[in-house]
């Protein structure tokens, strides 16, 4: 007798730099959701679409579980509990590689105090000797009622099935939610937004990246081309400068790389035009940080489409 099919939403949480992203993309096995070096780097929820002969698991990558202090920190926050609410599995991931820390206890305690199927993912484990993994399974058993805990690397794909067969085991059983072939909710324009702050962030130091956001003005697709609009938006002059460095080579770099990663992506011609701006504490304006939120920017183009109408 065959199986049932299986399908539903994971939330995938942890604390910054756990490796959320990059087991997202492994088991869509597509970018979908940015990487970079930087914690707090995602900053709203994410979802990657996962198909496996019968079974379809929605994850939902999330910022990094942290105290906010600022309008932007606070929406990061609220995207977390978004996400915890309405799931049918939690995957909370620790990095194996880094010491068990106050941050990590909080984070155990928050997802252990949630009802529904709960996966420890201990991750980054190829960076670390084995037998110093079993304390820390020890210490995750003793910590709350875990369904399973699985170790994993997403870097090097170790374990990552495995994590992948315990979201599978805990999903309902129904019909897929989405296509066979779509792999993210998410809007080509804000696609294009994240890549290009992956790609800015990469090429900018110290504080220039939490500095960053990527508003795109206007992004308008013919037959043979897609033209984007778009402005990287900073606090400070200074950030500024850094940004479009000298005779313009820095940003120029930065739109030559986004441009090649989104034509692989979108399977189409591009030509990016980004221009920076200056918007000093934009962090802590809600206004402006609501409007980073695509499910907000698709409200916006809609009602602007409705009054030209």
């Amino acid at each position: 007798m065959e199986s049932p099919f299986k399908s539903g939403f994971v939330a995938i949480v942890g604390r910054p730099n756990a490796g959320k992203s990059t087991l997202v993309n492994r088991l869509v096995a597509q970018k979908v959701s940015i990487v970079t070096a930087h914690p707090q780097t995602t900053r709203n929820r994410i979802q990657g679409i996962v198909h496996r002969p019968g079974a379809q698991v929605v994850l939902i990558d999330t910022p990094g579980l942290h105290r906010p202090e600022s309008a932007l920190g606070r929406q990061m926050v609220h995207e977390i509990e978004a996400a915890l609410d309405s799931v049918d599995v939690v995957a909370l991931m620790l990095d194996a590689s880094e010491q068990f820390g106050p941050g990590d206890r909080k984070a155990l305690e928050r997802v252990a105090s949630l009802e529904g199927p709960r996966l420890i993912l201990l991750s980054k484990i190829d960076r670390i000797e084995k037998s110093k993994l079993l304390p820390l399974i020890d210490l995750c058993t003793r910590s709350g009622d875990f369904a399973e805990i699985v170790p994993v690397s997403a870097l090097t794909g170790a374990g990552v099935e495995d994590a992948l067969a315990a979201m599978i085991a805990h999903l309902p059983e129904g019909p897929p939610l989405f296509p066979p072939d779509q792999v993210t909710d998410q809007p080509e324009r804000f696609l294009a937004a994240e890549f290009v702050r992956e790609k800015a962030m990469a090429v900018t130091r110290n504080e220039v990246p939490y500095a960053i956001a990527v508003f795109v003005e206007s992004f308008e697709e013919s037959e043979k081309l897609i033209r984007i609009r778009a402005t990287i938006q900073v606090e400070r002059e200074g950030q500024k400068g850094i940004l479009i460095g000298k005779g313009g080579q820095t940003l120029k770099r930065i739109g030559t790389e986004a441009r090649r990663e989104l034509e692989g992506i979108l399977g189409a011609k591009i030509f990016l035009e980004l221009r920076v701006g200056v918007s000093p504490r934009w962090r802590d304006n809600p206004a402006r940080v609501r409007q980073l939120d695509w499910r907000n920017q698709l409200e916006t183009i809609a009602g602007q489409q409705a009054s030209e109408d």
